[in-house]
Order: C-alpha cells, then structure tokens, then sequence
C-alpha cells in the first residue's frame, strides 16, 4: 500500500498549532499521525502533489483548543476562523482543493471538538475526509466518506508495560468483567446505576480501590467493559485489545474504527446501553470457545 497510496502534506502554517500535536496524552493519535507525516517515516508521503492521492491539511484541533479556545466564555470562533483562513490560504495558493472542492483533502483530530471545528469551513465539513476519533454519526459523521482514527492514551510516550507483557493464553482471568472510570455522558451513569459495586464477579467502579491499578484489573478479566462518556470514543477499545481482553462496546452512534475492513464482531462485543441491566446474563451465556475465539482474534 505504501507504493501505491500518496499523501501530500501542506507546508503552510506554523507551530505550534500547525505541524504539531500532542504525542504524550490521550491524544497520542492525532499527535503521532500529523508527527509520522512530518517526519515521513512511512512511505505514504509524497514530496509530489500530482502524485497523491489525498492531501492533508496538518493542523492539530488539540492545539487549536489549548491556544484559540476562549475557556470561559467557551466561544469557538476563533478555532472556526482559522480553518477558515486555512482553507482559503490553500484554495489561493494551489489548485488542489478547488479541483474537487476538498472532496480529496483531509483533517484529523481526536479531540471532542474535532467535528464541530471542521464547521467553520462548510466545505470542509461537507466535501473533505474528516479522519475522527470520535465518529460519531450522530453528529455529522458521515461514513461514505470519513474515517474513523483509533483513540489510544499514551501519558509518557510508550505503551504501559502491563500491556506490552501479556500473560500467557492460558493464565487464568478470574473477572468476568471489569470497568473503572468516571461517571459522565448518559451510559456510564446507567451502567453504574445497575452494576457499581454490585458483583464481585462484574467489577464496575467510578475509582478503583486502593492498591489497585487499571491495567492488571483488565489482565485478570475475560471482558474489559468500554462504555461510552461525554464523546462516543475511549482508548479503552484498544488498551482491551492490547490486554487480549474482549472488548464490550456499550455505545450509541459511534462508528467503530476501520469498519469498513475490519470484522469487529470477530474480536468483540456489541451491546446495545438498553441491555445494560442484563450485562452479566449477556456476558456469562457467552460459551468459552467463543470467548477463546474472540480472545484470538
């Protein structure tokens, strides 16, 4: 794919909020990817626009809150009124975006405000890829023609070294389930409401006890819970991955990342928030060879 798919990269803008994102925080994605492509350290870019197949408009939206956002007064013109400019600087300077008004051009961002920055230029919103973390459809994402980015937390730069040391396939996982987290968005209350502390076997908690860590809690259980919160994304669909814990996908409207090639129902579980009051049943009719097939991927 690297010899036939090209990306062109613009070289307008400037750092910080162009050319730059966060690459140590739960944004690692959108700050590896635009830092990847700077660097050229696939072979997906192209020095070459009559080349490429798509063109990326490197600016990070994680930048453009810390730097543009009005906090106080949350007013998010100024974020809007810089895609705007941006989108006119390369309609002006080159003629790619004006041959297919933006239709090959994308942006990416895993910040909860990616969808609604994009709306500052209608075209953008409209016309070009947005690659998001959060997909959801229920906010504009349209999956005909934009991506979804898995969200992943990396809060020193590397994986967390429970992750990257598995335990043998047939070490014993004593939970069930297991989810910890903070109660926000209309799921995680709902999922508390009938499972916090209810079941040694179905750990939910908003804070884990004392003594306890997240990572090993999701190596001692057979299905990591991955509820949506304030967005419909979490880097709890691929920390589960990693742990080869099954991921449970409790959301709504969320478009799962690569769905359009990869085979989610292979290695996961969907339940609809509805079902939440029959997790355990849902999760313990689920036969072992099932399970050690969706483990395996």
């Amino acid at each position: 794919m690297e010899k036939r798919f090209k990306i062109y990269v613009y070289e307008e803008g400037e750092d910080p909020i162009v050319h730059n994102g966060p690459c140590k925080d739960i944004y690692t994605s959108e700050g590896r990817f635009i830092s990847e492509m700077e660097t050229m350290s696939g072979g997906f870019r192209t020095c070459d626009p009559e080349r490429a197949h798509v063109y990326f408009m490197p600016f990070s939206v994680r930048m453009m809150v810390e730097l543009l956002w009005k906090k106080q007064s949350r007013d998010m013109g100024a974020m809007r009124r810089f895609v705007w400019d941006y989108v006119r600087l390369i309609s002006t300077k080159h003629p790619y975006w004006n041959r297919t008004q933006g239709a090959d051009h994308f942006m990416l961002s895993c910040h909860d405000f990616g969808p609604l920055s994009s709306t500052g230029e209608p075209l953008l919103y409209n016309n070009s890829i947005r690659v998001l973390c959060n997909a959801n459809s229920s906010e504009g994402f349209d999956p005909k023609k934009d991506a979804t980015l898995p969200e992943i937390a990396l809060y020193n730069g590397y994986m967390p070294m429970d992750l990257t040391n598995v335990p043998d396939f047939k070490t014993p996982r004593p939970h069930l389930g297991f989810f910890a987290g903070g109660s926000h968005g209309w799921i995680r209350p709902v999922l508390f409401d009938h499972w916090k502390n209810r079941d040694p076997d179905l750990i939910v908690s908003d804070y884990l006890p004392k003594g306890q860590s997240y990572y090993p809690m999701m190596l001692k259980s057979k299905f990591c819970l991955c509820p949506s919160g304030h967005e419909v994304a979490s880097p709890r669909v691929t920390e589960a991955i990693y742990a080869e814990c099954v991921p449970v996908i409790i959301s709504d409207n969320y478009v799962l990342p690569f769905s359009d090639v990869l085979r989610w129902e292979a290695f996961s579980i969907r339940v609809d928030p509805i079902d939440i009051p029959k997790l355990k049943d849902i999760l313990s009719a689920i036969p072992e060879e099932v399970y050690v097939r969706l483990k395996k991927g």
